[in-house]
């Protein structure tokens, strides 16, 4: 076993860190669900060296959310229509036209101060420019405090809630994966957000991940990203690969950005594991025999692994589980390409 345990270490090492990035280098992917999340918000928080009044806040605006083909004007979130002679819908505007009138744009929060538990004030998580995106002043406002919801189109109210619009929902959904992550639950993502809870973490929402999926990372968030890196000290990971989402939550697969965190999809397809959710006590693992796994990890959603085994066969493996209580896991299968993740429902 200590043996095994060793070559599994090596293998993780060498599928965790190929590409990562440098900032991350603390992070161990081999790692799945809360114990992930928990990982991820010691490095955010504790690297958010130099934190921004509300009023700094303009300025680092006024460089991270300039439009990358045109850095005269900013990109203003919720907007689709330069063209059409309303100023609310206004995609972009002049980087200097801020302030709060009709025609000029301001710093709206994304995830709604109201919406905290308590408040997010005007500091701290209220001047956090992760959260902040320049908005047109009406377009904030018809915002206003209302939580995220379904929809499809430009951005518009849905009942009493608000659809972001096509172009911005990943946005929206990676700034709200982000302030939980760094804020914790004062952030919770359910305040924010209609829709079915995730059954990983029940303060997450799976529309979000479904639109982390739909919308992937653009040019623009990237700028922001690194712009807002080199005023506050922390970035955004969910910006950095949209698909870390998937290792904390599940959920709809978003864009690996390092290549390294999942398997492509033809060796993803070629995985089959069934019955999911399990009643009874055998899981069964059947792929092709080219595929080389060579370790299967099962671990809680705390990261706690419950199960590790090296299998000795070439397609077809039968996990015995009835010594394991009901409740959500991740499978983890190593092979010498990748890593494959699979949320499993034991009931």
């Amino acid at each position: 076993m200590k043996k095994l345990l060793y070559s599994l270490t090596l293998l993780c090492s060498a599928l965790s860190y190929g590409q990562v990035p440098a900032y991350y280098s603390s992070i161990d992917f081999t790692l799945n669900g809360l114990a992930l999340k928990s990982e991820l918000s010691d490095l955010i928080t504790s690297t958010h060296t130099s934190p921004t009044t509300y009023s700094e806040v303009w300025d680092v605006l006024k460089t991270s959310d300039l439009d990358p083909t045109n850095s005269s004007v900013v990109l203003l979130i919720y907007g689709y229509n330069d063209d059409d002679g309303s100023v609310i819908n206004d995609r972009t505007r002049n980087k200097n036209d801020n302030g709060g009138e009709v025609g000029e744009w301001n710093r709206e929060h994304i995830f709604p101060k109201s919406l905290g538990s308590p408040n997010l004030g005007e500091s701290g998580p209220g001047s956090d420019p992760y959260n902040l995106r320049a908005s047109d002043v009406q377009a904030n406002g018809n915002r206003s405090n209302r939580q995220f919801a379904s929809g499809t189109g430009n951005a518009s109210t849905v009942g009493s809630n608000w659809y972001p619009g096509d172009e911005w929902i990943g946005d929206a959904a990676r700034i709200v994966m982000y302030m939980y992550v760094r804020y914790g639950n004062r952030c919770l993502p359910s305040a924010v957000t209609v829709g079915s809870s995730n059954a990983v973490d029940g303060n997450m929402v799976d529309l979000l991940l479904d639109w982390n999926a739909l919308d992937p990372v653009s040019v623009h968030e990237t700028n922001r990203n690194n712009a807002i890196h080199a005023a506050t000290g922390n970035r955004n990971p969910f910006i950095d690969n949209a698909h870390i989402a998937n290792h904390i939550w599940g959920g709809a697969e978003a864009e690996d950005s390092w290549g390294n965190l999942s398997i492509e999809d033809d060796l993803k397809e070629a995985i089959l594991v069934y019955p999911n959710p399990l009643v009874g006590d055998i899981l069964y693992i059947s792929y092709a025999s080219d595929l080389n796994i060579e370790s299967i990890v099962l671990s809680d959603v705390q990261g706690r692994t419950t199960y590790i085994a090296q299998p000795s066969f070439n397609s077809n493996y039968q996990l015995d589980i009835s010594d394991i209580p009901d409740g959500t896991y991740i499978l983890s299968l190593f092979s010498a390409e990748a890593v494959e993740t699979r949320k499993i429902i034991l009931q």
